[in-house]
């Protein structure tokens, strides 16, 4: 039978979180280099959840040492890492260099520099509200949904919880406060899930400003 979502998070719950940073990203970490995508999972992780490193390190070289055979994954009992490209037989070896990447780390304190979101992982894990409103209320669908961009927004501020919409407010002045330039900006709405552009004459990071404004009122 499958886990259950607590066994799930106390064996695997941060093995996921590192797996996630994968999606998308090469799995090129070599003992003396981490990869881009392990890079954005440690530069959010320390930021916000620095202990959940330490966790990581321990699920990952657990993982690495006992697999699941074919058997239990197909009964659900183990977590089945993602598709990363590379041969099965290399998956422990590759998850044992993760755990000492993330040993490192912890004992040498190499933090990665703070930056700007590098990976489309990582521009989630860093705005999630954001992500939400963009993705669920600027999707295509908008035309068919709602007149104008303020109408949209009108309705997440009337649908969302306060606390919520607070939230939202502080990430997109934490993402108007990022050294990016407009193209930045569009590369941001795009990841984080809006599929139409700013309203007329707004560039997005005018836009992302005009709706913390009115969000804040």
């Amino acid at each position: 039978m499958s886990m259950k979502p607590l066994e799930h998070d106390r064996r695997y719950g941060e093995l996921d979180q590192v797996m996630r940073a994968y999606l998308g990203q090469p799995a090129d970490d070599t003992p003396e280099r981490r990869s881009r995508a392990l890079d954005a999972y440690l530069r959010h992780t320390w930021h916000t959840r620095p202990s959940a490193i330490a966790e990581a390190e321990r699920q990952l070289r657990e993982y690495s040492r006992n697999p699941p055979g074919r058997v239990r994954l197909e009964l659900g009992e183990f977590y089945a890492i993602p598709d990363t490209g590379m041969p099965q037989s290399e998956i422990g070896g590759w998850l044992t260099v993760l755990a000492d990447h993330l040993k490192k780390s912890i004992e040498e304190g190499d933090v990665p520099e703070p930056t700007s979101p590098q990976t489309h992982w990582e521009w989630h894990a860093r705005f999630p509200e954001t992500a939400q409103l963009l993705g669920g209320w600027f999707s295509q669908d908008i035309v068919d949904e709602f007149p104008d961009h303020e109408a949209a927004v009108a309705d997440y501020a009337a649908t969302t919880h306060p606390q919520l919409v607070a939230r939202l407010v502080g990430e997109l002045h934490e993402l108007l406060a990022l050294p990016l330039d407009e193209g930045d900006y569009a590369l941001a709405a795009a990841e984080l899930g809006m599929e139409v552009g700013p309203p007329e004459p707004f560039s997005h990071g005018a836009w992302f400003q005009s709706v913390a404004t009115t969000l804040s009122g």
